[in-house]
């Protein structure tokens, strides 16, 4: 991420015809969880069971770029709470220092700056990436230092906005020296769910009481973890999928485990030798009938669909075959239908520490997309595309769009690609509206999840801050 910060130009979005409302009612989603903030708007992927399918609809057919937050940071995970007010969580390209933001998406002119800053201590750089807002519109991390804090933001005597930080639990008691807290997700009974980078699972309960079991040794968690109302967790590892809950003990436990192809070697545009999948829960009856991955297979990755509590195999399907053949991304996943973006040869700017060789080194970013639903438990691949998504793609089932931010120039990638604000129809993949921005690099978003927030905007996160498009 040491890249030279360059000034963003600003200007219009015009975006091409008008975009088609979706033929297909989607949902439903899971109902919402009572210990965390507005739906949609709460987590990286939009709610607890990281369906990264939203209630909101986005900026529509037309759109133009409102202003640019030049942060100097990396920012994968942007929150709107029920204030209005955005708290977003980026990674400083000097130091690699995480810093919360608070926004207000609403600020005019082409450059806001912060209502306020705060950084945090260090950890490992997948460690603090992922948190969430909770239901007073505090953000929940874990630092460096593996401190559980809630942030919450307030206004000081003299109307100027500030970031409280206050310690909810030190975990350090069960978690190693040199591991960080990768996944964090409360469940629907308040007990608060982690994991970390090298396989320890526990919960914070509402007492403060702090239990965790250990997985199996060398196996790595390298991305968030999901819940369901059922008070499952699921947890995606680089060798296996697991479903637990909190047990009668009031401990962890392990409710299955399942195994799943993880190829020979960490491909290029991975950032682990493993799924690049946050576990995502959905289904057609209660919205988290099935929890859903992508292996990591040598040749053709699958979706794996699981049914939850029994952990039995529903049915699995070869995707991407249209483009590269891996996804670091987290599926989106609502109803009956899962969407996969490919993400094999992107060139991130920095891996986590023991990544480990990519095999073959590097490759073309070649892109891809897939869409499959699940009927009669059989997975039915519905279309494939070859965008080339850098993005994690945002699904709204307000206007039933597809958004993403797609990269912009030859298939062997370089520091001169330009990027595009794009809009897909979820029905059949086709792209309804693309238009380049301005920059280059500047606005690679780092294959990071776009906000969709209640006033209609996009807040999407880049390498050097946070584009506003609305």
């Amino acid at each position: 991420m040491r890249r030279v910060l360059i000034i963003l130009a600003v200007g219009v979005l015009a975006l091409l015809p008008d975009v088609p409302a979706s033929a297909t009612a989607w949902g439903p989603l899971a109902p919402p969880n009572p210990f965390l903030g507005p739906a949609g708007t709460a987590t990286m992927h939009g709610d607890a069971g990281s369906s990264d399918a939203t209630p909101l609809a986005g900026p529509g057919p037309r759109a133009t770029i409102l202003g640019v937050y030049s942060l100097g940071s990396a920012c994968p995970t942007i929150l709107e709470g029920s204030d209005n007010l955005v708290v977003a969580l980026c990674t400083a390209i000097v130091g690699r220092i995480p810093t919360v933001y608070l926004l207000d998406p609403a600020a005019p002119g082409p450059l806001p700056t912060p209502l306020a800053v705060l950084p945090l201590v260090k950890g490992s750089l997948l460690g603090g990436v992922y948190a969430y807002l909770d239901a007073d519109d505090r953000l929940v991390v874990v630092d460096g230092e593996n401190h559980m804090l809630r942030v919450r933001h307030e206004r000081d005597s003299a109307g100027h906005w500030r970031l409280i930080s206050e310690e909810f639990a030190d975990l350090g008691a069960v978690i190693p020296i040199g591991d960080n807290v990768t996944g964090l997700v409360p469940d629907w009974s308040g007990n608060i769910w982690f994991a970390t980078g090298r396989g320890t699972v526990g919960f914070v309960a509402p007492t403060r009481r702090i239990t965790a079991v250990t997985l199996p040794a060398g196996e790595q968690v390298a991305n968030s973890i999901s819940a369901a109302a059922s008070g499952r967790i699921a947890v995606a590892t680089t060798h296996a999928l697991y479903e637990l809950r909190a047990g009668a003990s009031g401990t962890p436990e392990i409710l299955w485990r399942a195994a799943y192809d993880r190829g020979s070697a960490r491909k290029p545009g991975q950032l682990s030798w493993g799924t690049g999948s946050t576990p995502t829960y959905f289904g057609p009856e209660t919205g988290a009938d099935y929890v859903v991955i992508v292996d990591n297979a040598d040749e053709r990755v699958q979706v794996l669909v699981f049914h939850s509590g029994t952990g039995r195999l529903v049915c699995a399907v070869p995707v991407l075959t249209a483009g590269g053949r891996g996804s670091e991304n987290s599926p989106i996943a609502i109803g009956r239908s899962v969407f996969v973006a490919s993400t094999y040869g992107y060139p991130y700017p920095a891996l986590p520490d023991g990544s480990g060789p990519a095999v073959p080194s590097s490759a073309p970013f070649t892109g891809g997309m897939t869409r499959i639903d699940v009927v009669d438990a059989v997975c039915r691949p519905v279309w494939q595309n070859t965008v080339r998504s850098a993005a994690v793609p945002r699904l709204s089932i307000a206007d039933g769009a597809l958004y993403t931010v797609t990269r912009v120039g030859l298939d062997r990638t370089t520091l001169f690609d330009g990027h595009a604000f794009t809009v897909l129809d979820p029905d059949t993949g086709a792209v309804t509206a693309s238009v380049p921005l301005p920059g280059t690099i500047v606005h690679d978003p780092l294959q990071t999840v776009p906000l969709i927030t209640r006033s209609g905007r996009i807040l999407q996160g880049t390498v050097t801050g946070i584009l506003r498009v609305g």
